[in-house]
């Protein structure tokens, strides 16, 4: 499934809205300039700006505050991925050096530090007050989720009922926030804002199980996606595996994880596990239950790219 097909309803908002992020994170300061051109030429799918507008075209209408309200989702989605990288010591995103790796942890910080306060004062000034609010639930829950994660990496222990937590908060939460201003700001109903967050929560899920798909595919070996296992990161695929487990072998793929050795053993022990196949069967969940509530609108070219989109989801990287 193409990107650019299920962006067609949305090319001329999408158009507007990349020289508006430029405009609302530019600066004076050379060095900040610099790092924020470096992170624009870098940019990824912008699938979340892209979500934004369908779920307001999907609800209503497209407005200039559904426009301020991708941009602030984008603004946020960039300083937290900065942050991101800090944390996990990533030298790489999508391919290209991290900001870190560039500028180092200080100036990568301080200027995390300035898209957050970029984007407050952006809303601020335009009285977006809703979003905002929206928004500080979603910070507060992802830097929750990212704590418990890192708690959890320290232990190797954690379960099905607390992975699934931390999705939840740390990438389903700011999936929500983007479904859920797509609907404030095309002025919809009550009903159709809380459609929009479960539409949010379940295509959140649905995108992080199939991201911790990508360490457990033998095509992938000795790429960037093996992170996940070098840091530690125990997901669903290899949840599962060591459910299915007895104790001899659950001890012996900890201390591979522990001592990042074995690396092709790990991925053949979840492959016939069943680990990876769960996970699929997982995520085809929640992308059930996405379906089920976009189909509960009218025809219309945003209902035809969402669900174009469900399907990238589920099919991205195959």
């Amino acid at each position: 499934m193409n990107l650019n097909n299920i962006q067609n309803p949305i090319n001329k908002e999408m158009d507007d809205f990349k020289k508006l992020l430029k405009q609302s994170i530019s600066s004076d300061n050379i060095i900040i300039d610099e790092i924020i051109n470096y992170l624009i030429k870098r940019k990824g799918k912008q699938i979340r700006p892209i979500l934004v507008f369908l779920t307001a075209g999907l609800c209503g209408k497209i407005s200039k505050s559904t426009q301020r309200a991708a941009i602030l989702i984008e603004i946020l989605h960039t300083a937290t991925l900065i942050h991101d990288d800090i944390v996990d010591d990533s030298n790489y995103r999508r391919g290209y050096f991290s900001i870190n790796a560039i500028w180092k942890n200080k100036y990568s910080v301080l200027v995390g530090d300035y898209l957050l306060s970029s984007g407050l004062n952006f809303s601020l000034n335009n009285n977006d007050f809703d979003f905002l609010k929206v928004l500080s639930s979603a910070v507060k829950k992802m830097s929750e989720g990212e704590i418990i994660q890192f708690k959890k990496t320290k232990s190797l222990d954690i379960d099905e009922k607390t992975y699934f937590k931390i999705i939840q908060k740390k990438t389903a939460s700011l999936f929500i926030s983007c479904c859920e201003m797509g609907a404030i700001s095309s002025y919809t109903s009550n009903k159709n804002i809380n459609l929009m967050k479960k539409l949010g929560l379940y295509l959140g899920l649905a995108f992080q199980i199939k991201d911790d798909l990508f360490a457990y595919n033998n095509s992938n070996f000795d790429k960037p996606s093996l992170n996940d296992i070098l840091q530690k990161k125990i997901t669903l695929p290899l949840i599962y595996s060591l459910k299915k487990s007895n104790q001899y072998e659950k001890n012996k793929i900890l201390s591979y994880i522990k001592n990042e050795s074995n690396l092709s053993n790990i991925l053949n022990f979840v492959n016939e596990k069943g680990g990876v196949d769960y996970a699929k069967s997982k995520m085809n969940y929640y992308i059930n239950d996405a379906n089920r509530i976009v189909n509960l609108f009218p025809s219309s070219k945003y209902k035809t790219s969402l669900f174009n989109l469900l399907k990238f989801f589920s099919q991205r990287g195959n």
